[in-house]
């Protein structure tokens, strides 16, 4: 049967782990090194980009740069700014630093900041953009350095030099996050010396968890020489990693802690607890993988690579649980409980206590607490229905940020739309418009269509390139970047202004820049999120489905997760984008949505969800297959689990949490969204609405039709039921 054959072969890795842990932890040490020598020697870089192939921006930008290269590539800003008087007394130093700029590699052209269109009214501030061949943040330090060294005799003069755009994400502070994780960690070892009342019990799942999440990002690193990976790619796969890799080490540790007691020796425990609840672990890591690889349904790279780093150190972090644990038990013999700090709490007393009381009264009254559950999952969710997705741009940086610094200058010299233009393109396709005469006349009917579409704040000259292939021209909005009439402006501008005056001419309009690829980012993200959201839920439920052979509670699970998933969306949007307590978490403003965000976060939240309901399910199953008295097995599962699951909810919140201290608006978004999840589906989905509704449907919880159970394959996900502790599993007769 396959799950005997995997319970058998997990029972013998976790035996031999445990016999030989020094091995194990020179094997992993060796990992570790590799890892990190590898990531240090190919480089890798992350950065942002949001461009698809497919979208008008991107297109746009294509035409640019194969007709007039100047104006296209990618785009940044230098800005220029004095306290008092105005540039025009440190022109020279000015021209010489834009000229040093010019000559620097992979610029492909720089504007004049000093004309009048690039300066602003009292003089005091202008901008130069900036064209590059490759987006500056793929360049790495390294290459903002030389721009240091360009624009230091503007410097020397004592103009201020900031810089926007691409240019900006390129000099942005490298964050490891350490404080964070630091802080996480250190939360985790308080919450398992209460959980566990040992040091020794304690510390280990976090060490396991450490080793599994490092090495996870030194092999994304070395991923990241070989393709583009977000900018956040890194802090949300050590967040995820060191959450779920102490979630897997105390599954397994609180399963090796009650064989010991049970009398089992320690080899013969750590492999028994992996032939159990290693296999439930699979399962779970195997739900969450299936989750964020299932990104790359969307069809946008960007979001599917993001699923795919935060997969490969969930992948990590399981095979660490699955070694480096039953190493780890294995070094502490029969004394896991030593150094302690109160009485050893057994998982079998949980049966007894305080969970097994609470269990009677919720099943004693599961309509009662089924509507108060989902009566708080309801109002939770409410704020989900007035989202709005779109890009937080750089007004939402530390104020110590160069991005933000050019930002602030450019908003006040020049008005907030300033800092998000929009460069127009038109490809002309046949006469009258490519002759000389009607290429004159288009080019004022669509400064003119352009100037009078509203929120337009200024619109400059339309030009054509040397080819005569292409008119262009920018468009500044009246209202800023992260604007819900910003981009009602680009969507006005690609549907109706340039199909309206060039469509009878024979032209095809682009809007392009970085802020339009932005838009149109967010804009597919947004139409493709029910797409992602199917998917991901049609390959938990067959996951679910062939682990527990049953529809309902499969469906359940799917059904319920959406409840879960909502309230969480309705939390971020309340924080972040209707402003209600932002500034506790270092927002200075309300903003959007980040476009991936919510895609990204159903993916994670979805498959984390899974880690605890394969847990609470497969306790009810054991008791289910070995009594077959629905409420008793539910009553079980949820006493024997509940301390644990709301333990490990627990310290995965506060490793979430602990990255509240990043300077990144996004990586708080991530944080608050998925550590304010896990509290909702530990507390409200997993200990009030699961159980009260498997109370509820009694038998039909493990009702399946015969000819689905004939053709789905057996995957027990805690192995056989536990037996007397010497037998291996193979020796084992199932219940």
């Amino acid at each position: 049967m396959t799950d005997q054959l995997a319970a058998t072969s997990l029972y013998r890795v976790g035996r031999w782990s445990a016999r030989h842990p020094w091995v194990v932890a020179i094997a992993w040490l060796g990992l570790f090194a590799g890892v990190t020598l590898g990531h240090r020697a190919l480089g890798g870089v992350y950065s942002d980009d949001f461009s698809l192939p497919s979208n008008p921006a991107q297109q746009g930008a294509s035409l640019l740069k194969a007709h007039h290269p100047a104006a296209g590539g990618q785009g940044g800003q230098l800005v220029f700014t004095v306290a008092t008087g105005s540039l025009a007394r440190d022109r020279g130093a000015v021209e010489q630093s834009m000229t040093n700029t010019r000559g620097l590699p992979d610029v492909l052209a720089a504007s004049d900041p000093l004309t009048t269109a690039a300066t602003a009214a009292d003089g005091r501030t202008a901008y130069s953009t900036v064209h590059f061949s490759t987006s500056p943040a793929s360049l790495g330090q390294a290459y903002v350095r030389k721009v240091d060294q360009a624009v230091a005799p503007a410097r020397a003069a004592g103009v201020s030099v900031s810089y926007g755009g691409q240019l900006g994400q390129a000099a942005r502070p490298k964050s490891r996050d350490a404080r964070s994780e630091g802080i996480g960690v250190a939360v985790a070892l308080v919450v398992l010396l209460i959980g566990f009342g040992s040091v020794y019990a304690a510390g280990l799942p976090v060490l396991s968890a450490l080793a599994g999440a490092f090495a996870g990002l030194g092999l994304l690193g070395m991923l990241a020489a070989a393709t583009t990976f977000a900018t956040v790619s890194p802090t949300v796969a050590i967040m995820i990693g060191l959450g779920v890799g102490i979630d897997y080490a105390l599954f397994l540790a609180t399963r090796h802690r009650q064989f010991v007691m049970d009398g089992a020796g320690p080899a013969d425990a750590a492999g028994r607890s992996l032939a159990t609840s290693g296999l439930a672990v699979l399962v779970a890591a195997l739900t969450v993988v299936i989750a964020l690889l299932g990104l790359y349904a969307s069809g946008i790279s960007f979001i599917g690579k993001l699923g795919l780093a935060a997969g490969v150190t969930v992948a990590v972090a399981a095979l660490s649980a699955l070694t480096v644990v039953p190493a780890l038990l294995g070094m502490a013999g029969k004394s896991i409980d030593r150094l302690r700090v109160r009485r050893p709490v057994a998982e079998a007393s949980a049966e007894h206590g305080g969970w097994q009381h609470y269990a009677g009264r919720l099943g004693a009254h599961p309509w009662r607490y089924l509507t108060a559950g989902v009566a708080v999952l309801a109002v939770l969710a409410i704020p989900f229905f007035s989202m709005r997705l779109g890009h937080v741009d750089a007004g939402a940086a530390p104020a110590s940020y160069t991005a933000r610094q050019a930002y602030d200058a450019i908003s006040a010299g020049f008005g907030a739309g300033a800092n998000g233009p929009f460069t127009v393109v038109a490809q002309l396709g046949r006469p009258p418009a490519t002759t000389a005469a009607g290429r004159q006349s288009l080019e004022a009917t669509l400064h003119s269509a352009l100037a009078r579409t509203p929120d337009v704040a200024s619109v400059t000259r339309v030009n054509a390139t040397a080819d005569g292939a292409l008119l262009y021209a920018t468009v500044l909005p009246r209202t800023g970047p992260q604007a819900a009439a910003t981009d009602q402006l680009m969507n006005t501008l690609q549907d109706q202004t340039l199909p309206g005056v060039l469509g009878p001419a024979g032209a095809t309009g682009y809007v392009t820049g970085s802020l339009a690829g932005q838009l149109q980012f967010s804009n597919q993200v947004s139409s493709r999120l029910p797409l992602i959201i199917a998917t991901v839920i049609a390959a938990a439920f067959l996951l679910l489905l062939i682990t527990f052979r049953s529809p309902v509670l499969a469906l359940k699970a799917a059904i319920l997760n959406l409840f879960s998933i909502g309230a969480a969306y309705g939390v971020v949007v309340a924080v972040f984008q209707w402003g209600w307590g932002s500034s506790l978490l270092g927002v200075s403003e309300k903003v959007p949505i980040e476009s991936y965000v919510p895609m990204m976060m159903f993916a994670v939240v979805f498959g984390l969800s899974m880690d605890y309901e394969v847990f609470l399910l497969t306790r009810v199953r054991e008791a289910w297959l070995r009594t077959q008295d629905n409420h008793a097995s539910v009553a079980h599962g949820l006493a024997a689990t509940a301390r644990v699951i709301s333990c490990a909810a627990l310290i995965m919140a506060s490793v979430f949490f602990s990255f509240f201290l990043s300077t990144n608006v996004v990586v708080k978004m991530f944080a608050l969204g998925l550590g304010v999840s896990v509290l909702i589906d530990a507390s409200v989905i997993r200990l009030v609405v699961v159980p009260a509704t498997m109370f509820l449907l009694g038998r039909y919880n493990w009702w399946a039709p015969r000819w689905l159970d004939r053709i789905l394959p057996r995957l027990d996900p805690e192995g056989p039921p536990r037996e007397p502790a010497a037998s291996p599993p193979h020796q084992e007769s199932r219940a």
